[in-house]
This record gives C-alpha cells, structure tokens and sequence, in this order.
C-alpha cells in the first residue's frame, strides 16, 4: 500500500473538516468484514438519503475532529471505522441504523446528532424520529387542514343563501 505524502494527507484532513463542520449528523461506525459490494450498498442508499459513507485513516479523521463539534468523539476511531455524515440531523442514523439491522457486520459506535454526543443507543433514537422533509409536511398539513375546513365554511353560508333565494325565485315564477 502507497504511503500518503503531507500534502495528500493535509488535503484529506482539510476535506474531513469541512464535512463534519457542515454536517448536522456523525456517525461513526465499524464495518469489519463488509464485503465491497456491502459498502457499495450503504453507500448508493446513503446518496439517496441526501448523506454520504466515508472510509478515511483514523488519525487523519481525529485530526479532521479537532475544532469542531464532533471532537467529543474522537475516542471512537479505533479499528476499521468509518463515517456517515449528512446536513439533515436523522438522514444518517437512519439509514445506518437500518443497514446494521440487515448487516450484522456495520456495527455503530456512537457519533454527533444536532451537535450533541450520542452513544450507539441515541443514535438508534435520532434514527426513530422524522426527518426535516417530513416534519415539514406534516406543518403544512396542519396548516393547511383548518384553512380548508374555514373556505368550506365561509363558502356554506353563501351556498345556502343562493339556494334559498333560487328556491324563492321558482316559487314567485310559478
């Protein structure tokens, strides 16, 4: 295997920082004895979750650590450790934590959720809870559900006072 230079490992901690600085979820996890068509898997169903699923050296990655939010979990990157990152606080938990259900072999740590230090059972929590899009369409629908209900009754009103005045109208007429 290559050794990497300074610079090459100056640009990958570079890289790592700015990922984690801008993510609103870390997880950490291991993945000994995944196969590369495993970790192909998790990696085409985290793009489509909006997330990503990084393999870097772990004192790179501790380097990458230092000075953001995520330094608090440091202590997890020993072994073959790899991270799944996204700007949505639940995209990442959820599909690692949906893809360690059917892979024994991705065995999560622990990472950073909203900025806050979570164990491998917390992860599993932030996992559980709705993403932005769906909290999001659930605001809508209860906006939108009682602004419905108020046309369709300020609309009743007038309904009924034409249907009146119609009814009137054939009763003069014939």
């Amino acid at each position: 295997m290559a050794r990497m230079d300074r610079t090459k490992k100056a640009e990958v901690v570079t890289s790592l920082s700015g990922l984690i600085g801008e993510a609103g979820s870390v997880v950490v996890a291991h993945y000994s004895g995944m196969t590369v068509a495993q970790m192909g898997d998790l990696r085409s169903r985290m793009r489509a979750a909006g997330a990503s699923f990084k393999v870097a050296k772990n004192r790179l990655t501790v380097r990458a650590l230092q000075g953001t939010p995520a330094e608090a979990i440091a202590h997890l990157f020993k072994g073959p450790t790899g991270i799944a990152v996204s700007r949505d606080p639940v995209a990442a938990s959820k599909v690692v934590v949906a893809y360690a259900k059917e892979n024994e072999k991705l065995v999560i740590l622990g990472g950073i959720v909203a900025g806050t230090a979570v164990d491998a059972n917390g992860v599993k929590a932030f996992a559980e809870l709705p993403s932005l899009d769906e909290l999001r369409g659930r605001i809508i629908g209860l906006i939108n559900g009682p602004a419905t209900k108020l046309a369709g009754l300020l609309a009743a009103p007038g309904g009924q006072l034409a249907r009146v005045i119609g009814a009137y109208s054939r009763k003069e007429a014939a």
